[in-house]
């Protein structure tokens, strides 16, 4: 149970692309904020998949200050972490070790790898201190790491390896050594290793999110040839969504209050 972080308000963000089925299939990325606990969808954007400014990325979500969001690999980004935290706001976000970059208090640069050698055994947790040196400005903040289980561990290998065998690529051995571990960075202060990595366990909520609009709401069928009439379509239905979700909540209030 985490009860530190109970008292702050917590968002969960993901990317989510959308892509009709076929050769001259229009394609757009959705990113997807949701309140924890309620689950309440508080802002989307539809954008699309290519070109500046179409990424994962934290600069695009309004933020709130003195709360939480939790993020995944893809939003890994010292100039949004940056963003999100000089308006007051605190990250908690899965490494991406091939772009993380990290330093000590001390000025020095962090090994991920070098760190990690203490973890012997699965479930064994270790965090330390680090800066994060962004376009404008300093982030400072810690690395939490906890060893996953062995079956977790040949899991993640098979996936690197069957992932590195389609893309014809050799898969370097300290990815491998990584893949070992669940590694967080936060700029929170407040709680141990345990509580902020129990905390980033919660993020699996939006895919199952994700999963509803596109199994329930059939959100990837979109017109073939007309972008703009892609985008009108996507948002029709995202609109209908929310506001089936809005219905629920409010007969469940009712049938709470009867």
């Amino acid at each position: 149970m985490v009860k530190q972080t109970a008292l702050a308000p917590v968002r969960v963000v993901d990317g989510t692309v959308v892509k009709e089925s076929g050769r001259t299939g229009s394609q757009w990325r959705i990113l997807y904020s949701l309140q924890l606990p309620s689950l309440v969808c508080d802002f989307f954007a539809v954008t699309g998949t290519i070109g500046e400014g179409n990424g994962e990325s934290l600069n695009r979500l309004p933020v709130v200050p003195h709360e939480i969001i939790l993020a995944d690999a893809g939003f890994c980004s010292v100039a949004g972490i940056e963003c999100v935290h000089q308006r007051g706001a605190d990250v908690l976000v899965r490494i991406n070790p091939q772009s993380f970059v990290a330093f000590s208090p001390q000025g020095a640069r962090v090994a991920l790898t070098v760190r990690l050698q203490g973890l012997s055994r699965a479930g064994q947790m270790v965090q330390w201190p680090v800066v994060l040196h962004g376009p404008r400005s300093s982030s400072s903040g810690r690395v939490c790491a906890m060893r996953k289980s062995d079956l977790a561990i040949r899991l993640a290998h098979r996936r690197l390896r069957l992932r590195s065998s389609k893309k014809q690529m050799r898969t370097r051995p300290e990815t491998l050594e990584i893949a070992k571990y669940v590694l967080v960075f936060t700029t929170r202060s407040v709680g141990s290793a345990e509580e902020i990595l129990q905390l980033y366990r919660i993020r699996w909520q939006i895919e199952l999110a994700f999963k509803r609009l596109k199994s329930l709401a059939q959100l990837g069928h979109l017109p073939k040839h007309d972008g703009q009439s892609s985008r009108a379509w996507l948002f029709g239905k995202l609109f209908v969504v929310l506001l089936a979700q809005k219905a629920i909540r409010v007969g469940r209030d009712i049938s709470l209050s009867g």
